[in-house]
């Protein structure tokens, strides 16, 4: 039996027959930039997130790094953040020229540690970027309690958590700013890149919308007004069709190109319907993992708080043996992934701040043991059993 760490063909039969003709019908209109479709996607988003505000953009990346602007971040303001996570996380706040302060994470839960926050704060720190790690919430109570007293922002970093809940809510509703990622492998892709900025902050959602193209048009003129702390209304300012209309010529703002191409949106809106079916499937596969992995060897395997719903972005159990069992799994036709073996800290494009082996210990141990398995939805009973009883062979080989 052959059983890939994920398997995206699969998942395309479900819905091609629905999808297919929207693409084609997409292709047709002339419209492939933003749109009616992109429009559509965002109010769907708001609706399945309960927020007030969704903004597309082109990428998770560029999600983070859209978000961190429109919270004012500049060059020179730190932000805590996890070691414990992938790259982007960290060069989006090091490409504005920022500076990325690492907390350690929790052992348990794979998270940032709330309990170290405080200590990493400085009269420099601008917010904190917190990151819901493999699909499991973070200590949202504890975070935002934190950020309250000392007037942060908390910025969360969900691109592996849509669908994703922390005391009844989703995620994407509770922090000041939520960014989400469609890349493929995510739990809601598309064929491409993607990205998805949440908030309930009107303020935040203008500046997004207006760093998102370019700083242009009316929403330019509003997002610098923002950022720059003046006052206007220009919903009550005549647009014209002259050359020296201030909306239509002017651009406001240094921004980025971050648009949604229309293609992705139509592509999104079809497997929207289907994220709670496909993530209700993730937790079961979890939780046969879970219940036939109970007790073997040094095995450790993830756990869930009453108070969250995890959407199992990854399945991760932590062993000792994480080259060993890697190397056995692949051996017996078992994809695995090893996320993430280099913590952020000891990334060689973070040499120059100066963190070194030992200073984040838990993010460290974490990266020499955890072994990620299929857990795609797709995946049948048989596959799941032919995991587990590979992983107890090679125990009871050792």
């Amino acid at each position: 039996m052959n059983v890939p760490i994920l398997d995206l063909k699969r998942q395309y039969k479900l819905f091609e027959k629905e999808l297919e003709p929207r693409i084609i019908e997409t292709l047709r209109s002339g419209n492939y930039v933003m749109g009616n479709e992109v429009l559509e996607l965002e109010k769907e988003l708001c609706e399945y997130i309960k927020c007030n505000y969704a903004i597309s953009c082109s990428s998770g990346t560029a999600a983070l790094v859209i978000a961190l602007k429109a919270c004012r971040v500049e060059v020179g303001d730190e932000i805590i953040t996890t070691p414990f996570t992938f790259f982007a996380t960290a060069e989006s706040i090091a490409s504005i020229g920022a500076i990325p302060i690492f907390v350690d994470v929790e052992y348990d839960t794979l998270n940032l540690d709330s309990t170290k926050i405080e200590e990493k704060i400085t009269d420099k720190t601008k917010a904190i970027l917190i990151v819901d790690i493999f699909g499991k919430p973070a200590n949202m109570n504890k975070i935002m309690e934190i950020a309250k007293k000392y007037n942060l922002k908390v910025i969360d970093d969900a691109c592996q958590a849509i669908g994703a809940e922390y005391d009844n809510k989703k995620i994407g509703s509770i922090g000041d700013i939520t960014c989400f990622s469609f890349f493929p492998t995510k739990n809601l892709g598309c064929f491409g890149d993607g990205g998805l900025i949440t908030t309930n902050n009107e303020e935040l959602a203008i500046v997004c919308k207006g760093l998102r193209e370019h700083g242009g048009g009316k929403i330019g003129a509003q997002a610098k007004d923002i950022l720059d702390k003046k006052t206007k209304n220009f919903n009550k300012v005549e647009e014209q069709n002259s050359l020296y209309n201030p909306y239509k010529y002017y651009n406001y703002l240094i921004a980025y190109n971050s648009r949604l191409d229309a293609m992705q949106a139509v592509i999104l809106r079809v497997k929207l319907k289907y994220l709670d079916e496909w993530n209700k499937k993730r937790i079961y596969n979890a939780n046969f993992y879970i219940k036939n992995l109970q007790g073997v060897a040094d095995i450790v395997l993830p756990k869930e708080e009453k108070n969250e719903k995890c959407v199992w972005h990854q399945f991760v159990l932590k062993t000792d043996k994480k080259e060993e069992l890697g190397k056995f799994l692949a051996d017996n036709n078992v994809g695995t992934g090893a996320f993430y073996p280099v913590p952020l800290h000891l990334q060689k494009a973070f040499e120059y701040l100066n963190y070194k082996q030992g200073d984040l210990k838990v993010a460290e141990k974490l990266a020499s043991q955890t072994v990620c398995l299929p857990i795609f939805p797709e995946l049948t009973d048989e596959e799941l059993q032919y995991v587990v009883d590979k992983i107890k062979e090679f125990y009871e080989g050792v």
